[in-house]
C-alpha cells in the first residue's frame, strides 16, 4: 500500500468514526467512550493529511498549467512553494503516525535522590526537585510532593512527587538518568569546583487496571517517622514501608502524619515502579537491535551535565550544550532541552520504520 493510499484509508476510517460518535445512541457507552477518544486523536492528523493530499493534487494540476504561456510564470512559482510543502506536511504525518506509547498520556512520579558527592550531592538534587516543580507549574500541571528526606541544611537525601496533566510522562520519561553538576560548594573555602551526581527517575503513573497487586505478596512495616540526622518528628509509629516479594521492590513512605495516607502513597508508587520494570523489560526485548537510543530509562546511564563555572548544560545523549544555565535551572527553558530529545527519539523511529 502506497503512502496516498494509506492516507486515503485514514481518512476513510476517520468519517466512519464521525458518523458513529455522532450518533451515540447506537452504541453502548463504553464504546463510545472508547471511539470518542480515538475520534480526537485521529482529529490531530487529519487536517494535515488533507492538506498534504490537497497539495499533491494542487501540483498537477500546476504542472498542467505550465503548459499555459500565460499561466507559465505563476505555475513555476506556485510549483517551487508546494514542492517545499509536501516533505514538511508528509513528514508531520509520519510523526503523528508513529506507533504511541501506551505510557505517555501517563501522569508521572518523580523521584530524585542524591548520588555520589555527600551534601553537595544532596543539595543538588534538592536544586534538581525544584527545577522539575517549576517546569511543572509552567506547563499549569499539578505538582504533589509525596516525601521528602532532608539532611536539614537544604540538601535532599530523596524526594519524590506526583505530576498531573496532560503528556507529562510524555515530555519527563527522557530525565531518567545521572545528572552530574560540577560547581563550587557554598561550604568550600578555597574555590574548588567539585563534581557530584544525582539521580532521576521519571515513571508512568499506573492506575490499578495497569497493574494487580495481590496482598499476600505484600510485607508491610510500620514505624516511627524520623526527620533529619534520625530526629523523631512524631510520637506513633505512622511511616510505612512495603516491599513487594515477587520483585523484591521496597518502598518506604513518612511524609504524613497518618499510616493510612503514608500506605496509600506507598502504593501508587509501588505499583508505578512495577509497571516501569515491566514496561522497560518489554521495551528492551523490542530494542535489542536498536543503536543509538536517545534514553533507556536506566538509572545508571549518566544523561546530563550542569556545569556552573561555565554556565552550560550539556546533554550526552544528543550532544547538546547550552549556555543557559539559570534559566534551564530555573525550569523555564528545561524545554529548550526536552523538545530535541523528542525530536530525536521520533526520527530514530522513523529511521527503523523505513
Amino acid at each position: 500500500m502506497s503512502f496516498d493510499e494509506r492516507l486515503h484509508n485514514i481518512i476513510k476510517q476517520y468519517e466512519e468514526l464521525e458518523r458513529k460518535v455522532s450518533d451515540p445512541g447506537s452504541l453502548s457507552g463504553q464504546d463510545f467512550a472508547r471511539m470518542s477518544k480515538e475520534y480526537s486523536d485521529r482529529s490531530l492528523v487529519i487536517g494535515t493529511v488533507r492538506e498534504y493530499l490537497n497539495a499533491r493534487a494542487d501540483l498537477e494540476s500546476l504542472r498542467e498549467m505550465l503548459e499555459d504561456p500565460e499561466m507559465k510564470d505563476t505555475a513555476a512559482e506556485e510549483i517551487i512553494a508546494t514542492e517545499k510543502k509536501i516533505p514538511e506536511l508528509e513528514y508531520a504525518i509520519k510523526i503523528a503516525l508513529l506507533p504511541k506509547d501506551e505510557a505517555d498520556e501517563k501522569n508521572a512520579i518523580l523521584e530524585v535522590r542524591a548520588g555520589t558527592g555527600g551534601e553537595e550531592a544532596a543539595l543538588f538534587a534538592a536544586t534538581l526537585f525544584r527545577m522539575y516543580q517549576r517546569y511543572s507549574e509552567s506547563k499549569g500541571w499539578k505538582f504533589e510532593v509525596l516525601d521528602i528526606s532532608d539532611t536539614g541544611i537544604g540538601g535532599y537525601k530523596e524526594a519524590s512527587a506526583t505530576i498531573t496533566g496532560r503528556n507529562v510522562f510524555a515530555r519527563l520519561k527522557f530525565e531518567s538518568g545521572v545528572h552530574r553538576v560540577q560547581r563550587v560548594p557554598a561550604t568550600e573555602s578555597s574555590g574548588r569546583v567539585h563534581t557530584s551526581a544525582a539521580t532521576v527517575a521519571v515513571l508512568p503513573e499506573a492506575e490499578e487496571v495497569d497493574v494487580h497487586i495481590d496482598e499476600k505478596d505484600l510485607r508491610i512495616d510500620v514505624f516511627r517517622s524520623s526527620g533529619p540526622g534520625g530526629q523523631s518528628v512524631n510520637t506513633t509509629d505512622s511511616a510505612v514501608r512495603i516491599t513487594h516479594i515477587p520483585t523484591g521492590t521496597v518502598v518506604s513512605m513518612q511524609d504524613e502524619k497518618s499510616q493510612h495516607k503514608n500506605r496509600a502513597k506507598a502504593m501508587k508508587v509501588l505499583r508505578s515502579r512495577i509497571y516501569e520494570t515491566r514496561r522497560a523489560k518489554i521495551d528492551a526485548e523490542r530494542s535489542a537491535a536498536r543503536k543509538g537510543q536517545v534514553g533507556t530509562g536506566d538509572r545508571s546511564e549518566r544523561i546530563r551535565t550542569y556545569n556552573f563555572p561555565q554556565g552550560r548544560v550539556s546533554d550526552h545523549r544528543i550532544n547538546l550544550t547550552l549556555y543557559r544555565i539559570d534559566e534551564i535551572i530555573n525550569g523555564g527553558e528545561l524545554d529548550d532541552i526536552i523538545e530535541p530529545l523528542i525530536a530525536e527519539d521520533q526520527a530514530q523511529k522513523l529511521s527503523e520504520g523505513e
